[in-house]
């Protein structure tokens, strides 16, 4: 077989900043999802928030609408006579 080299100190320095720099960059991107995944949640419970807020709207319009119609109706009535 042959003979292997000694390992140059810059050779095993660069080896170990590829390493750092590995562990770094896959920490990097753990935090980012996290992030990412901590806005999602967010965003979903803003949603239905406001999903519901809006909803609560429509019934409020639904029902003072009719309320606001029947009184309109009585008005008319009341003017025709």
């Amino acid at each position: 077989m042959a003979d292997k080299k000694p390992l140059s100190p810059t050779s095993i320095a660069r080896a170990e900043r590829q390493r750092v720099a590995a562990e770094e960059g896959a920490q990097a991107i753990a935090e980012i999802e996290r992030e990412a995944a901590a806005v999602r949640k967010n965003m979903e419970r803003l949603r239905a928030l406001r999903e519901a807020k809006e909803a609560e709207a429509l019934r409020d319009r639904m029902t003072n609408g009719a309320a606001a119609a029947s009184k309109s109706a009585k008005r008319k009535k009341q003017v025709s006579k």
